[in-house]
């Protein structure tokens, strides 16, 4: 069983118009809403490519409810804290031949009890769960190393876990007394974190980039390039990933299928090269859906296959 964490999930909403027009009406004819946040997504395609899973965090009010009733939908298990303040929406406006507009709440204000009251609920669920993930930003009243204190809970419960944040979460998570299995930063986070200025062009520099000592203790690093695949550390082996080309419908969500992929592979002690296509492949199914956090397991195989992964 693998747990997911989401601190700061939404309902998110897509707006697909054919010309904004500020200052004005628009008027929208299909309208998506989907139980959204990093964490949710990463949950979905754990989900779909077979896996047990259940997925935990913080909901609250009207939209909290929406959030447990989607994934009640699609049979997916879920056991979230509830608080006294609303889930918040994400708002994305499609518009103008691809240009993506976005309105994001800031979300609640989660108070020291609530915070109480998830830390029990997490606990217990560790003691049911082999694997933890957790993903995206930590709702306001959450202090910067909340993640820290989670991943030193897992630890003492034998659950390793993966990380998929930024910013102040990140770097408090990376100087903690336990370390997660595994983290995926993307490139502009690693040169947020380094104070460097590495592009994809570049993987040499990365891979030395790499071995600082911030990074200490840390497993698995997997550093996704977009379309230029990835560059992966795994203890003192590198790696470079590389990915064919595809037609991407909706890149949004792909880092959360990465790391849904990765899970996958790591939950069933699959090999490093078979681990690194998998999480390559989910990201890439990803972006071949218009829907957020889904990939079609028909095509799984196809480019699968067609991911390289070598030793650099």
């Amino acid at each position: 069983m693998i747990l997911t964490v989401t601190m700061n999930p939404s309902i998110d909403i897509s707006y697909p118009i054919e010309s904004l027009k500020l200052d004005d009406i628009n008027r929208v004819s299909e309208v998506s809403k989907t139980a959204g946040g990093k964490g949710l997504n990463v949950t979905r395609v754990i989900h779909e490519l077979g896996s047990s899973v259940i997925a935990t965090g913080i909901v609250g009010g009207h939209l909290g409810n929406q959030v447990k009733e989607q994934l009640d939908s699609v049979s997916i298990a879920h056991d979230f804290y509830p608080i006294a303040q609303e889930t918040r929406n994400s708002i994305a406006l499609l518009h103008d031949n691809g240009k993506q507009t976005e309105i994001l709440e800031s979300g609640p204000n989660v108070t020291r009890s609530e915070i109480d009251g998830f830390m029990t609920t997490f606990h217990r669920l560790l003691d049911t769960v082999e694997l933890l993930t957790i993903s995206g930003s930590l709702a306001k009243g959450l202090p910067d190393d909340f993640y820290a204190r989670l991943i030193i809970a897992a630890k003492e419960k034998g659950v390793d876990t993966l990380l998929d944040t930024s910013g102040k979460a990140l770097e408090e998570a990376l100087r903690g007394e336990q370390k997660a299995k595994l983290i995926k930063p993307n490139l502009t986070e690693i040169n947020d974190l380094l104070k460097t200025d590495l592009d994809p062009e570049q993987p040499k520099e990365l891979k030395q980039a790499l071995n600082h000592p911030l990074f200490q203790g840390i497993e698995w690093i997997v550093v996704t390039l977009g379309g230029d695949g990835a560059v992966v550390k795994h203890n003192g082996l590198f790696y470079r990933a590389t990915l064919p080309k595809i037609d991407i419908v909706n890149p949004v969500g792909s880092g959360d299928a990465t790391i849904a992929g990765l899970a996958y592979a790591l939950s069933r002690f699959e090999s490093d090269e078979s681990t690194i296509k998998t999480g390559m492949t989910t990201g890439m199914l990803n972006a071949l859906e218009s829907v957020t956090g889904h990939i079609n397991l028909d095509n799984f195989q196809k480019f699968y296959n067609q991911v390289q992964v070598k030793l650099f």
